[in-house]
């Protein structure tokens, strides 16, 4: 799956709702945050993007637990800092897309067996991840360092807002249909 364009009817739907809902509901006003989630949806709206991250043998990553661990350049397999940047933006992105768009999969994730989320809590991995990427605030980093620095202090207004969103969408979705459609 390619790029989704700034003009795709996807991204301006996408773009409109968070507009909206974070705008009127939230009350969180920031037109960065509004635009780096927007990009956040419409790019996990491809698998490969979303499941796209992978350890040292390739594995894609889909345990929280794992991705901590692999983000680790002491002690685990993340071979510099800039790795453990990469993986915490993801868990981050991962974290905050699942528990805003999809928070009923994060009690099946912990419902699977020996998976190391099982004892991870969503929102504090998430929150933590976009602090420690905040925290990288030198040379390319330096301009978007601030934005992560605000998604991590509003990580949970963010899940509220994307659960808005996303109740918003499946409302869309059935509104499509007649109501004896329905009952069928």
């Amino acid at each position: 799956m390619g790029e989704i364009s700034d003009r795709h009817p996807l991204r301006l739907l996408l773009s409109e709702q968070i507009a909206r809902h974070f705008d009127l509901e939230v009350g969180l006003r920031d037109e960065e945050i509004w635009d780096y989630l927007t990009n956040l949806l419409t790019e996990f709206c491809d698998a490969h993007k979303l499941y796209g991250l992978k350890n040292a043998e390739g594995r894609s990553l889909d345990d929280v637990g794992e991705m901590l661990l692999e983000s680790d350049p002491i002690y685990g397999p993340a071979a510099s800092f800039d790795r453990e940047r990469e993986v915490r933006k993801h868990i981050g992105d991962f974290t905050l897309f699942f528990s805003g768009m999809f928070p009923e999969s994060v009690n099946r994730f912990r419902l699977r067996r020996q998976r190391l989320e099982n004892l991870i809590d969503f929102v504090h991995a998430g929150k933590e991840s976009y602090f420690i990427v905040s925290q990288f605030d030198q040379m390319e980093y330096r301009k978007v360092a601030p934005l992560f620095g605000r998604l991590s202090r509003n990580f949970e207004t963010c899940v509220f807002g994307l659960n808005l969103v996303h109740k918003e969408l499946i409302q869309m979705q059935y509104s499509l249909y007649r109501p004896e459609d329905l009952l069928m």
